[in-house]
């Protein structure tokens, strides 16, 4: 992988993120608050503001991928540390199959930093 396919993988990922990132700031009535055991609202939105800086994070290295390149492991890690639980959930079926469905873009993700920490040609 190139440098400039790392830059347009964590910048669309970045992207990608925020979109589905911030609108939850105003949806809590609708994506978390339906359910009665919601009784600590600051888990969502502690959730979403750290998931929203996470996606700052994937900007700043797609920005410069191989100066960054220490970084993209942490993506990795973040991008499974929330697939991994929700996987494990589903199959417990403690979590809707929409709720699945959608976090299977973090394993895609996870999968595509990974290929991009291994492979990014750093200049000789």
């Amino acid at each position: 992988m190139t440098a400039r396919h790392a830059t347009w993988l964590f910048r669309g990922a970045a992207i990608y993120g925020l979109i589905l990132l911030l609108p939850m700031y105003v949806l809590e009535k609708v994506a978390a608050a339906p359910d009665p055991a919601f009784a600590h609202p600051e888990y969502y939105y502690g959730f979403v503001g750290a998931a929203a800086a996470w996606q700052l994070v994937y900007w700043v290295i797609g920005g410069d991928p191989v100066r960054y390149l220490a970084f993209m492991p942490l993506g990795v890690i973040a991008k499974f540390g929330f697939w991994v639980p929700t996987a494990l959930l589903w199959l417990n079926g403690r979590t809707p199959t929409s709720t699945f469905i959608l976090t299977n873009g973090d394993l895609i993700l996870g999968i595509a930093f990974f290929i991009a920490w291994r492979t990014l040609k750093t200049p000789a």
